[in-house]
Formats: C-alpha cells, structure tokens, sequence
C-alpha cells in the first residue's frame, strides 16, 4: 500500500489567488510600506535640491587604518572644503570614512541607511539621515542625490551598485554628464581590463562607448578635479 505523502509548498511559492488571506493581505501592505519609502524619500531629496551632493559608495568592511578608509575620508573632507556635500549609505568603513570626512571638511553630511538585522549600522559622522527596509528604493535616492558616483573597493554590495547605476546610465535614464569614478586602479583595473578583452572585444554584449562612462583614478585630488568639471545637475 502507497503511502500518500503531502508536500508543504510555502505561501510565498503559491500563485497569488492560493495564498492564504493572511499572507496575501501583508503583501498588500508591503506596496503602501514601499509607496512611503518613495514619499518619504524624494521629500528628503527635496530639501537638498538646491546644494552639491555626490554619493560615495565602497565595503563597510573597510574600518579605520585600512589605506581606502583613510582615503575616502580624505576625499570626504576636501569636498566638503569645496562646497560638495556628501551622501553615503550611512553605514561603517568607507561611508563612515566620507561621512567622517565631510564632517570634518564643515559640510553636508548625509546618509541614507539600510535596515539590517547585522553588520550595517548608521555610523556616528551623518549630519542628516533617512533610514530605507528595501535596498531599491534607497538605491533610487542615491542615483538621484549626485553630481557624480564615486565607488571605492566592496563587495557585493557595492558591485551591485555599479551595475545598476552604469545601466541606468548606459540605458540614457540617468544623464550621461555625471561621472562614475572608480577609486584605486589596482582594484578597478582588472574589472575594467575584463570588461573591455571580455565583454566588449570577446563576446560583444557592450559597446566601446559604454566603456567611456567610467574613469578610474588614486586620489582624492583626482576624483575632485573630476567632480568640479561636472555641471550641477538638480534632482527636480
């Protein structure tokens, strides 16, 4: 005799209409969470529209003493001391570093947080802050609060976000007169150097313009020239 076996499938796997009542109506709350993150948010961008900003992105695993922490919070200072204000993730290592920069530069110092249940946390420089559950919609507020994005070495996170932003840019939905910089050529020169023998010379599926959208430079100094040259770009 065969045993009929009952297989639990998770209410998160089942068509929407064979969702239990309970689940479908969080999910319906969820849209009005996401719906006031955007509110929240675009006002808060609201209140910047008129000032340079420019978002620095980079590992939270880079704690003070590492070379890049050191360096982003260079940075973070000398664009404070000309007028820039700076928005980070608002989390540890290099957007502690910036925002620690900015603040001892006299600037801005923003950050916009992400809710994790570890490891990230807002860190003590942030002048202004707003705090995001969903990593997209903090992502649209960084694409929105830049003259330029500056990226230092990180991870997945941070890979993340130069994708999606040089997409977004690629693509012609963000403007093409705002620089992504790449900090430290010994770690953005290979994935440059991949993208250009790979993607573009080995398989074809980027253009040799596309490559165009990215300088990559090793010093504060450097990064500020760049930013100075870019026209300020207001988000409304």
């Amino acid at each position: 005799m065969m045993t009929k076996r009952t297989i639990n499938v998770p209410a998160a796997d089942l068509p929407y209409q064979e969702r239990p009542e309970d689940f479908r109506s969080t999910y319906q709350w969820r849209i009005f969470r996401i719906m006031s993150e955007f509110v929240e948010g675009f006002q808060f961008l609201a209140d910047l529209n008129n000032k340079k900003t420019v978002s620095i992105f980079g590992s939270s695993r880079l704690g003070e003493g590492t070379k890049w922490y050191e360096e982003a919070r260079a940075l973070g200072r000398l664009l404070a001391e000309h007028g820039y204000g700076v928005v980070t993730g608002g989390g540890p290592g290099i957007m502690e570093a910036a925002n620690r920069g900015a603040s001892e530069g006299g600037g801005e110092s923003i950050g916009f947080n992400i809710q994790l249940p570890r490891e990230e946390r807002s860190n003590p420089y942030v002048s202004r802050s707003i705090a995001f559950h969903y990593f997209f919609t903090r992502k649209v507020m960084l694409s929105y609060s830049a003259q330029a994005y500056i990226y230092f070495p990180g991870g997945f996170g941070t890979m993340d976000e130069v994708w999606e932003l040089t997409t977004l840019i690629e693509t012609k939905k963000i403007s093409r007169d705002i620089p992504v910089i790449l900090v430290g050529k010994e770690f953005w020169g290979p994935f440059l150097q991949w993208m250009e023998q790979d993607l573009l010379g080995k398989y074809g599926v980027i253009k040799a313009e596309d490559l165009k959208i990215f300088a990559i430079v090793d010093t504060p100094e450097e990064v500020l020239e760049i930013v100075k040259r870019t026209p300020h770009i207001k988000y409304f």
